[in-house]
């Protein structure tokens, strides 16, 4: 059994450590029997091989060393968010209590407001303000007509300056065409 142990054993401990260094850069879980099952090699002789436990030693070393990084880079993380919606959360508390603070004097003026509209109005204050807004309302229809006569004048004027336009580029048309010399 010592004749064709000596060939396996370079191939096996070759596959075997190049399978534990490939999960260096894609890391999966490390463990003898997973080394075992990839490199097609049994557990025992990666026990007994000194250099295949040497490196499956180093790539379970480094896949708990990747472990514990994202672990903290997770924790960060989370730390981050939560320091976020902590801060968001006394920013949101500092607004509602404004708002409270706030809420007294509205109302208060509010409720000065209410007591207005409800004040008795006097006969001669009635019939001022009647009086104006019936003015208002003259004004506006006045104000309304202006405006529709000068929209009206301003499309005649526009139409007008088209119409001289084109007799303009007519007569350009006509006096390029005729001969110098007539």
């Amino acid at each position: 059994m010592n004749g064709p142990a000596p060939l396996l054993l370079p191939s096996a401990a070759g596959r075997s450590r190049s399978w534990a260094q490939a999960r260096k850069t894609r890391p999966a879980q490390v463990s003898v029997a997973a080394v075992a099952r990839r490199a097609n090699v049994s557990r025992t002789f990666l026990y007994d091989n000194r250099e295949a436990r040497a490196a499956i030693a180093t790539a379970m070393a480094e896949a708990g060393d990747r472990r514990a990084r994202m672990l903290v880079e997770h924790d960060d993380e989370r730390e981050t968010t939560w320091r976020e919606r902590a801060l968001n959360a006394e920013d949101a508390l500092r607004a509602a209590q404004a708002e409270i603070l706030a809420q007294p004097t509205r109302i208060g003026e509010l409720l000065g407001q209410i007591r207005d509209l409800q004040a008795e109005w006097t006969e001669e204050a009635i019939q001022r303000i009647t009086t104006e807004n019936t003015t208002l309302k003259q004004r506006v229809r006045q104000l309304t007509t202006d405006n529709r006569t000068l929209d009206e004048r301003l499309k005649a004027a526009r139409s007008n300056l088209r119409f001289q336009g084109r007799r303009v580029a007519d007569l350009e048309t006509q006096l390029l065409d005729s001969p110098v010399g007539k």
